[in-house]
């Protein structure tokens, strides 16, 4: 069935239960004779009579009164999901779904859920703990999560939490073994245990600030 079909029952429907045409007309914002145009026409794509006229009354026949028995249930029905959608406006409701690293799920996801989902017990939130990059659209996600800075061109993001620092750091029983590197480019010459990206299989260079300038080690062991 075609949206404009939808549409022509739906008059058919008002001029049954108004029983006049001008009633109808005014009901559905329209003119009378597109109004009648549009009850002459369904009649015609149906091959069947729908409505008797006459100059004082119009009144559904056999086959319009087992139209509207039809009909009836079928639009109240859709009338009630419309007003049920409408109520979203005012009432927050529904399922978002969230994929987040572990660090971002356990320290700012869960919080924000906790208070939402407390303010609003219509929300249901589900959330997928996920190192690896994914496909946040394709996966159907509402949102993703994760540390760093890259971003693709077509994607919006904004921050959720403040800007962290990470740190190295080494046993002192390491340091009394191995010595104590002086610059960043001396852990080359370490053991180090670093981070393996779970998409691409490629390795985290390490990210250090000096005066403001960044400088990056490519460390490519991990113990």
């Amino acid at each position: 069935m075609q949206r404009e079909e939808l549409g022509n029952l739906a008059m058919f429907l008002a001029v049954a239960e108004e029983r006049s045409f001008t009633k109808a007309a005014a009901k559905l914002g329209i003119s009378q004779s597109a109004l009648s145009h549009t009850m002459r026409r369904l009649e015609a794509k149906l091959g069947l009579r729908l409505l008797t006229r006459t100059t004082r009354s119009v009144a559904p026949t056999e086959a319009g009164e087992r139209l509207i028995e039809t009909l009836r249930p079928a639009l109240d029905d859709i009338d009630q999901k419309l007003a049920a959608l409408t109520e979203l406006r005012e009432k927050p409701a529904g399922t978002v779904r969230i994929t987040a690293g572990a660090h971002a799920a356990r320290k700012v996801v869960w919080p924000v859920i906790e208070r939402v989902t407390a303010e609003y017990p219509d929300i249901h939130v589900e959330v997928n703990v996920e190192a690896g990059l994914v496909d946040i659209v394709a996966d159907r996600f509402d949102a993703g999560v994760r540390l760093g800075e890259r971003l693709e061109q077509d994607m919006i993001a904004v921050p959720i939490s403040p800007k962290l620092r990470m740190a190295a750091f080494a046993a002192p029983a390491y340091f009394a073994e191995r010595g104590t590197p002086i610059s960043p480019y001396d852990l080359a010459a370490h053991s180090c245990i670093n981070l393996r990206f779970p998409g691409s299989g490629a390795m985290y260079a390490w990210e250090f600030d000096r005066n403001g300038k960044e400088l990056k080690v490519d460390r490519k062991s991990v113990v």
